[in-house]
């Protein structure tokens, strides 16, 4: 998905390689949500990096690893920041330590739950508008179902954005 950033270096510049990545409005928001250090954020396929590099850099005291695959495909995430995992369909353990979960790779939500759900405080759900009824059940019937829909963040009218707090 191609995305703009406004705000950098000027006019919008397109960044083909970020998903969920539209204004650098969004970036503001969700370092303002994230967890301060100590603690710190995974993003679970976070990709190229572009998004959660923009997100570091926009607030120093805001931390974020990266979660995927194939450790070729990062481009943005410091080293020392970046995890791999054996597949499609791996978790990695030490997201359990982690304050908040960032799904640019919704697919694994429910795994991610089921099995560190108790540990971790918030999750953002960034994708594509219509894939969001997908996990709707998902997070409504888990210890995420305190539900917020951020509106005029800079994303693209076809993406949204989800903020899944523990219910009270």
């Amino acid at each position: 998905m191609l995305a703009r950033i406004k705000g950098l270096g000027g006019s919008g510049e397109r960044y083909p390689s970020s998903v969920a990545l539209s204004e650098r409005t969004l970036v503001t928001y969700l370092a303002s949500l994230l967890p301060k250090k100590p603690a710190f954020t995974v993003s679970i396929g976070s990709g190229s990096g572009l998004l959660e590099s923009l997100i570091v850099h926009s607030d120093k005291n805001v931390s974020v690893e990266g979660v995927e695959v194939d450790s070729t495909i990062n481009r943005y995430i410091a080293e020392e920041d970046m995890n791999v995992v054996g597949g499609g369909w791996r978790l990695w353990s030490a997201a359990q330590q982690a304050a908040a979960w960032m799904f640019v790779y919704p697919k694994l939500i429910t795994k991610y739950i089921d099995t560190h759900g108790d540990t971790v405080d918030l999750i953002i759900w960034l994708g594509p508008r219509v894939d969001w009824p997908d996990y709707e059940l998902r997070f409504s019937q888990s210890l995420f179902s305190e539900l917020s829909f951020p509106d005029q963040i800079g994303l693209t009218p076809y993406e949204t954005a989800v903020v899944a707090r523990r219910a009270t």
